[in-house]
């Protein structure tokens, strides 16, 4: 297991670039290593199936086999130095457990830790991992407002806050956001418009709303759903 480039690398760009590990190179741990290699986050990738590994070869900057659940195996890659760490085993829960336990006694900064159930969660949340994700439940919902209103993209930043994309309702075309009261009426807040230019520009009192506008919208998520169906 070679990672000594690597390691280089990361001593040459110093903050340059935050460096984070990814352990668990399944659907969800692949997509995300990808993404944030492709961002220009420095990115080690760590799984225990070869074919995996060989496929994100020149993907990540830097990808090996190694058996996270082994504390040599952890600390020969140096994880403890990364900025952050994801787990993302999934169909494991003991090595997801075994691994994130390892990576606290370890004293890693900052642990991200995907959970499939609630007590897989919990668990995690015992062992002092603040960061518990659950990928599949949280896009559930997701798609689950989709499917019910007219929104075309929905954000939920706390179980009564969301952000969601939508269409201008008919009601408020040709108006000045001033003049449509939206806040007051609806119980939610336009932050941004775009326009039959194409581009997003922040919405403001005097903004006017044209047929076919598309809205940024921030409220409750009942309320939020609501203005979007009057679409």
């Amino acid at each position: 297991m070679d990672s000594n480039t690597f390691f280089s690398r990361r001593r040459m760009r110093g903050n340059a670039a935050t460096s984070i590990a990814v352990i668990g190179l399944g659907r969800f741990g692949g997509a995300l290593a990808t993404e944030l290699a492709r961002s220009g986050s420095e990115v080690l990738g760590v799984d225990t199936d070869e074919d995996i590994v060989q496929s994100l070869n020149g993907v990540l900057t830097h990808v090996v086999r190694a058996d996270s659940t082994k504390q040599a195996a952890l600390e020969q890659l140096g994880i403890a130095e990364f900025d952050r760490v994801v787990v993302g085993i999934g169909s494991d829960i003991q090595a997801s457990i075994l691994t994130t336990s390892l990576l606290k006694r370890m004293g890693t900064r900052s642990i991200w830790a995907k959970a499939i159930n609630e007590q897989h969660g919990l668990i995690l949340e015992q062992l002092g991992i603040e960061h518990v994700v659950y990928p599949e439940a949280d896009m559930g919902r997701r798609v689950a407002h989709l499917v019910r209103g007219s929104m075309l993209d929905y954000v939920e930043f706390d179980r009564d806050l969301v952000v969601a994309k939508t269409v201008a309702p008919r009601e408020l075309v040709g108006q000045t956001l001033e003049q449509a009261a939206v806040r007051r009426r609806h119980g939610v807040t336009i932050v941004k418009i775009r326009q039959a230019d194409g581009q997003w520009h922040a919405a403001g009192a005097a903004s006017i709303v044209g047929e076919g506008d598309l809205l940024i919208v921030i409220g409750p998520v009942d309320k939020t759903e609501r203005f979007a169906s009057l679409a």
